[in-house]
Parts: structure tokens; sequence; C-alpha cells
């Protein structure tokens, strides 16, 4: 596993005077947060779906530099991809995305949700069973995923018949250790009580 050192965020553009990785990124950014109810077959979240603004800045491989973040918050099993163009969700899971290419309008909470515009250096943290759907992107885009540790995500699309198993599914997913971003404390164990 790899740990994020200090010089490492201070290699990223974090501050080194603000003491700990965790807490430079926190002082740092606080997240939009995205409350979604259930709506149109998908079960979304009491927990709110948070965005983090230019998580990192866009320079240098930032694709490694999220797996590196991600995997040292305990998010693993990280894969790098696009974004499906149809509505889904994970029940088995909460799904952590970072841009680290382009840019790409995801909708939230099935087709009545918001629509989020996320850019390189940006992070969308979905609670499992919040619905998300890419409805366009840049010809460059691409992004980062992973899972808390010990998790891993199926793939439901709001047919009848899926609930109510994936409802009990969503109830059984824990909350994780640490915020994929800043570690701990973070907004999301703030955020996701």
């Amino acid at each position: 596993m790899t740990t994020f050192k200090r010089r490492d965020f201070v290699a990223l553009g974090v501050p080194a005077t603000l003491g700990t990785a965790g807490s430079a990124l926190a002082a740092a950014h606080e997240p939009e947060t995205h409350l979604l109810p259930d709506a149109d077959g998908f079960p979304n979240s009491r927990l709110p779906a948070l965005v983090y603004r230019a998580a990192l800045p866009n320079s240098g491989d930032l694709a490694t530099s999220f797996e590196q973040l991600f995997e040292s918050n305990g998010w693993t099993g990280s894969w790098r991809n696009g974004l499906y163009r149809t509505h889904h969700y994970h029940s088995t899971a909460h799904e952590v995305l970072g841009v680290y290419r382009g840019q790409v309008s995801v909708r939230l909470g099935g087709p009545a949700g918001p629509l989020v515009e996320l850019r390189a250096g940006d992070v969308a943290i979905l609670p499992a069973g919040v619905a998300h759907k890419n409805e366009s992107q840049s010809d460059d885009f691409a992004v980062v995923g992973a899972y808390p540790r010990g998790t891993s995500a199926d793939l439901q699309y709001g047919k009848p018949g899926e609930r109510p198993s994936t409802d009990a599914n969503i109830a059984k997913v824990p909350l994780p250790k640490r915020d994929p971003v800043v570690g701990a404390p973070g907004a999301l164990l703030r955020l996701w009580r």
C-alpha cells in the first residue's frame, strides 16, 4: 500500500504549513453536498453525495495521484475508465470517482436529478444506492474509481424486481472508516452519520 507523506502533498501544491496532509486538504476543501431521495426506481440514499472541487491540482500524473490518495485512505480496488452512459447504482459499495482528464456532466439520482459538472482534479463520492449517469463528456474524459476496503460494487439499473433485495444490500453497507480525499477526520465522516 502506498502512503502519502507530507512531502507528497507539498509536491501536489498543498501548503506544507498546514501540518498533516489530511488536515491540509480538509482546511482547503469543503465538499458540495447533494441529498438525493428515492426516485424513479432508484433508492438513492439518506447520505449525501459529496463533490470535492479541485481536490488535487490538475498537473502531473493525476490518475496515479488519485489512486495513491484513495488507497492511502482505505479506498481500494481502483480502476481507470470512463463512466457509464446509463443510469445505474451500486447496492453493495460506496464509490469514489476522481476525474483525472477532461470533464463530464453527471446526472445524479435518476432522470430528474441534478446535473453535476466535474473537471480534472474533482472528486465525487457516491453513497451506495445513488444513481449516476454520464450525460456528456469531453473527448479526453477519464476517471479513477475505487471502493472502501473490503467492499466491491455490483451494477443495478433501477429495473423492476431489483428492489427490495438491493435495499437490503444498501442497509448492510458499512460506513467508510476514512474520507477518501482528506482521510480522518474528514467531511465524509462528519456528513455521513
